[in-house]
């Protein structure tokens, strides 16, 4: 993921980590993405993360029927906040 090597160090270990799980999991709709992250949301066909409580937002874009994800961005809150994301993708 090289969205988070600019990031610091507890953000990457966080993300990381996220990643580990997301990567291991078996999510075919936003329900089951909500059993293991319950403060996930979906926000324009996007799900948003919170990581280093809510400091931080990792945007993916998911495919539930093949059970892909595909990280679009880590943003700081500030940056999220821009709303700028919601356009970009997919």
């Amino acid at each position: 993921m090289d969205l988070i090597e600019d990031k610091s160090k507890d953000v990457r270990e966080e993300a990381l980590a996220w990643y580990q799980a997301a990567k291991s999991a078996d999510w075919d709709s936003f329900g089951a993405v909500q059993e293991n992250f319950p403060d996930a949301d979906l926000v324009n066909s996007l799900l948003v993360f919170n990581i280093r409580r809510n400091r931080y937002r990792l945007i993916v874009f998911p495919v539930f029927s093949r059970r892909k994800l595909y990280v679009k961005a880590l943003l700081s809150h500030k940056e999220y906040d821009r709303k700028d994301w919601e356009t970009k993708w997919p």
